[in-house]
């Protein structure tokens, strides 16, 4: 048959042969080797039958051999691989090819690590630089999360990044998306060094490729790579608190400043790439240090500015030692980190000499790098217009707009100063002009052929310390993110001497050291609404439900970075967003602790208690575990907020009062006995009277947690009104729903054991025998299999000392008489047996 020339035949027997295959698995003894032997080859050479359907047939049969198991290793690597490796050799058939490297890539996860590095893996390497067929390589692209996870991290390091980067970057717009959709589990198998220095720049090129779809899908998988930067040491799930001495501020501002500077065009995405410059005394702060400064406490350049004001004048004053000045031969070796110094040796008695001339030319100095740095920004503005569809560029010119009105405003302020108060400075703006011009050369780079020491003006001789250098200006480019550094440093330097504290909190608010910065800075931008029309509708979901993910990533010391954009989320327009959320809002109260889940998270808690039912049902969900997150006076004020979930807008979502009856019964574990007799009881007697059975069933749960609650913290008292209450409004209920209900809560009471029995022998028992004698069988036949199946077995009931014992065994010998034939089924039935579900009578 399986050489029978006509396609359907073969087919159909290539979709028996999985179940051929399991009946000689079940029978190895009497068959051994009939499966290896006879079936296998069959199935391998169809996958080179001419015709399409038995081939996709055998397809199929060969990946559901492998999943059951039901093929050897040996027949794997001997008859099933060499087939496939046949069929992807560069002059094989092209359909044969494309099909071949699916089932391959299906393969991969069936077999060993060793099977897939010695058979496979160069194979696929081959495949994913195809220049004929794109199939092949986008089949390879969508399955290479796979191969990495297999064979682990060094092979991936060593074969496999260097083709995940042609995949990323081919000229096939759905090749590069797949290989943005299996980012996550590609990081996953690479080392953090590799991680922070390779992936990450390669996904910000994917987050700003030309194709839409591939910005959807980078943006989509954004949140997820940077899950893979997670660290449990690093991202503060063990940081106390309570326990912690944050640094004052000004040891913030010098060490941030002094990081800052030092990290000046030396460090990538966190990582410092070189030594302080040698010609500096104060540069002994190594890199590793730098970053651990960097990481204990954000650090902000606000206070640098005056750092630097003030350590100029301090080292110009010391004029006589300018022979230790060592100026740079290169104007990209410049590090303004060499302002900083330690204490210098006493020169009082010189400050009188010196102290006009510094100033001047402290003053000429500043003012020769702000009109620098307006027209740098003038020039970048210019050049930006023609990209103003872009977000990213939207972006930026906003940034640059509000910097440039910033200096122009701080210039025409500058130029208003009363002459008074210039001639107090001891220079007036025509003397600055030209001191500015003769010290031209100073402020000259020495690349330019200027040498400070040919200067007319008076040399300003700093200890250890290079001359400043002009920076010319720049020639921006919109999408060459080498240009931006520079840029937005000479922003931060305009806005430093304008508004320090202002740039203080908002650098404090965005500096981190545990991920690339770039990669926050995406992850940020995807609230912005011009995302949503250039990228994807739903891009701000995917940013809401990757946020925890984030969150734990930065751990809880940098959640200042994600704080604006959680508030942001929090108010989206489309309820989706803010459902994605209120689903996460507990994860998200774990990962930051109960002072700022109070301080953040509460109000935006609130704000979903009152939205749609579509929101408010994630919060009800995980009502108890956002609640016991919270400290005991926080907590309580919710009791008053737990009845608004009894209202939904639509009456008919009985899965909402479903939900909060099944949260209830967790949560009264959280308050006292009093706080649940008046907020609690109330709202279990009301979902027991539900119209819906189902919230009636798990409502009786609650019941019994309220009553157990009662007796374990000796309120007896409030058990009692309970149970008195109880009575009233279920056993003696006109409808036979409402007595019925009283039957299931007498059997669920005795079942949970959650009061003592001679309390419930004495306050319910007799108005559940009561209840015997009803006219409606269904309140019956509940009394019944409540008496025989859960009262009389119960070790209580059966000592012969037991008052009730009588009562209960007479009550049961009637009901075994009853009309109602299934009244009789139940009072007679041992309890032993299976019974029926009772559940269809409620």
């Amino acid at each position: 048959m399986s050489e029978d020339g006509e396609p359907t035949v073969r087919a159909e027997l290539m979709e028996q042969v999985p179940n051929i295959a399991m009946f000689l698995h079940e029978r190895r003894p009497n068959f051994p080797a009939a499966f290896s032997r006879y079936l296998v080859p069959i199935v391998v050479r169809y996958l080179t039958d001419p015709n399409n359907q038995v081939r996709k047939t055998s397809q199929a049969a060969l990946l559901v051999l492998l999943e059951q198991g039901l093929i050897s290793k040996n027949d794997v690597e001997s008859k099933v691989c060499p087939v496939l490796l046949d069929l992807t050799t560069p002059n094989s058939d092209d359909d044969y090819k494309i099909e071949a490297v699916a089932i391959m890539c299906k393969l991969v996860s069936m077999l060993t690590k060793d099977t897939v590095e010695h058979l496979l893996l160069h194979r696929f390497c081959d495949l994913c630089s195809d220049g004929r067929l794109f199939q092949v390589r986008k089949v390879c692209a969508a399955n290479f999360g796979d191969f990495c996870s297999i064979v682990g991290q060094d092979a991936t390091e060593k074969h496999l990044i260097a083709k995940f980067f042609e995949l990323c970057s081919d000229s096939v717009w759905g090749i590069r998306k797949a290989c943005a959709e299996c980012f996550m589990t590609v990081s996953n198998s690479t080392c953090p060094e590799v991680r922070r220095t390779k992936l990450s720049p390669l996904f910000i090129s994917l987050i700003s490729d030309p194709s839409r779809w591939v910005r959807q899908a980078a943006f989509q998988s954004l949140g997820r790579f940077i899950s893979t930067f997670a660290n449990p040491a690093g991202a503060g799930l063990y940081f106390k608190e309570d326990k912690c001495t944050p640094a004052g501020r000004s040891e913030i501002a010098v060490e941030g400043s002094t990081c800052r500077e030092q990290d000046k065009n030396r460090c990538e995405s966190g990582n410092c790439k070189g030594a302080p410059t040698a010609g500096s005394e104060a540069a002994q702060i190594t890199p590793s240090n730098c970053t651990e400064e960097r990481g204990a406490q954000p650090a902000s350049p606000a206070p640098c500015k005056a750092e630097e004001q003030r350590c100029l004048p301090a080292a110009s004053e010391n004029s006589n030692n300018s022979a230790e000045a060592s100026p740079e031969s290169s104007e990209d070796t410049y590090n303004s980190f060499n302002y900083w110094r330690p204490p210098l040796p006493d020169i009082s008695q010189d400050l009188e000499l010196l102290q006009p001339q510094d100033k001047g030319e402290r003053e000429s100095v500043w003012s020769s790098e702000g009109p620098a740095t307006r027209r740098e920004i003038q020039k970048a503005l210019e050049s930006l217009q023609p990209h103003m569809d872009d977000p990213d560029v939207q972006a930026q010119v906003q940034v640059l707009s509000a910097a440039l009105k910033a200096a122009q405003l701080d210039a025409h302020s500058e130029e208003e100063l009363p002459e008074a108060s210039q001639d107090s400075c001891g220079t007036t703006q025509q003397q600055q002009e030209q001191q500015e011009q003769h010290e031209t050369p100073l402020l000259a780079s020495p690349s330019d052929g200027a040498d400070p020491s040919d200067s007319e003006a008076p040399p300003v001789s700093n200890v250890g310390v290079e001359p400043p250098v002009k920076k010319p200006p720049l020639d921006y480019d919109p999408y060459d993110n080498r240009m931006m550094p520079q840029l937005i440093e000479n922003v931060q330097e305009l806005h430093m001497e304008q508004d320090p504290d202002l740039l203080f909190e908002e650098e404090t608010s965005k500096l981190q050291n545990v991920i690339p910065q770039q990669l926050l800075d995406q992850y940020l931008s995807m609230t912005d609404p011009a995302r949503a029309q250039t990228v994807d509708t739903e891009i701000a979901k995917h940013c809401a439900f990757s946020l925890p993910g984030v969150a734990l990533t930065l751990g809880r010391q940098n959640w200042h970075c994600l704080k604006d954009t959680y508030e942001t989320l929090a108010t989206d327009v489309q309820w989706k967003v803010r459902r994605t959320l209120a689903f996460s809002i507990h994860e998200l109260a774990v990962i930051l602790g109960e002072q700022l889940t109070a301080a953040d998270l509460l109000p935006i808690f609130n704000g979903f208690l009152k939205d749609l039912d579509e929101v408010r049902i994630g919060v009800l969900k995980h009502l108890y575990d956002f609640l016991k997150l919270l400290h005991a006076d926080k907590r309580r004020e919710y009791l008053f907020q737990l009845q608004e979930f009894m209202v939904t807008d639509n009456s008919r979502n009985w899965r909402f009062r479903y939900e909060l009856a099944e949260q209830l019964i967790l949560i009264v574990e959280l308050y006292s006995h009093n706080d649940i007799y008046d907020y609690l009881r109330q709202i279990a007697l009301t979902l027991c009277s539900d119209k819906v059975s189902e919230v009636r069933w798990i409502s009786y749960r609650l019941v019994v947690e309220i009553l157990r609650k009662f007796y374990m913290n000796g309120a007896n008292d409030l058990g009692l009104n309970f149970l008195n209450e109880l009575i009233m409004r279920f056993c003696h209920c006109p409808k036979w729903v409402g007595r019925q209900a009283f039957a299931f809560i007498c059997q669920a009471v005795v079942e949970e054991d959650c009061m003592p029995m001679g309390q419930f022998a004495q306050h319910l028992l007799p108005s559940l025998i009561a209840l015997s004698a009803d006219p409606v069988a269904n309140v019956r036949v509940l009394v019944a299999k409540a008496l025989r199946q859960t009262v009389l077995e119960k070790a209580y009931f059966k000592d012969a000392g037991c008052p009730h014992q009588e009562t209960v065994e007479e009550t049961v010998i009637a009901l075994q008489a009853d009309r109602d034939r299934d009244v009789r089924f139940f009072a007679s039935l041992d309890p032993s047996a299976s019974t029926e579900d009772t559940a269809a009578l409620i």
